[in-house]
């Protein structure tokens, strides 16, 4: 069982890397574009799989978006993927490790209906707050959409590190709203926003296999 687990990662490492250089070349964003997506879907699968490993190409990866997005004048991502979701990425690798069953996966927990309500609270406020920070400076884009994407984001990564099922819903609304921002940026010819683009759809479609796997081993877990 353990050679055919190895033998998947194996395959998706590889697909990953050609979907990266093909989607590099043709967006003629190679080098950092070509990082961003192929760390990005790693990550995301990986942590699907509730393997620790998601974390050390989590932090590249985020590494890499803030630069795109400083670059793109969204300065409330930069900040965030610098700043916040970084060093997070250090703390989910050490808490993760400390939380592993008998296959070498991450324990899976579940929300009660209070946390569901709190969570949510603190989105919005969060997003509001942040948003109305954000137009006070000059030649930031999108503000609102930027503070809602960091803040919804944030609170899937602490749920992710804390091992909860539902980071992965919260993650596809966050990648909803990420979607329309990449879209917008690219439609206005942004530096890199391309490959962010397309970061974003190959997300989506991990979120979704990330909530399948995800709910199947909380059931398992009870």
């Amino acid at each position: 069982m353990k050679i055919e687990m190895n033998k998947k990662y194996f395959a998706i490492t590889i697909i990953c890397i050609i979907i990266s250089i093909i989607s590099g070349i043709i967006s003629n964003d190679l080098l950092i574009g070509g990082a961003i997506l192929l760390t990005g879907l790693l990550c995301a699968y990986f942590a699907s799989e509730g393997k620790r490993i998601n974390y050390a190409l989590g932090l590249i990866n985020y590494l890499l978006m803030g630069y795109v997005a400083f670059k793109n004048n969204l300065f409330g991502i930069f900040f965030f993927y610098l700043f916040i979701f970084s060093p997070l990425q250090v703390k989910g690798f050490i808490t993760w490790n400390k939380n592993l069953n008998n296959d070498n996966n991450v324990k899976v927990r579940e929300f009660t209906f209070k946390n569901s309500i709190i969570i949510t609270l603190l989105c919005i406020v969060g997003s509001f707050l942040l948003g109305y920070l954000l137009t006070l400076i000059p030649s930031q884009r999108l503000a609102f959409m930027d503070a809602a994407s960091n803040c919804i984001n944030l609170c899937g990564v602490i749920l992710m590190i804390l091992r909860f099922k539902e980071a992965w819903w919260i993650w596809l609304i966050n990648n909803i709203i990420d979607l329309i921002i990449w879209i917008i940026t690219t439609a206005n010819g942004g530096n890199g926003a391309i490959m962010m683009l397309l970061v974003s759809i190959g997300y989506l479609l991990i979120n979704i296999y990330g909530v399948i796997r995800w709910n199947i081993e909380a059931k398992k877990g009870k």
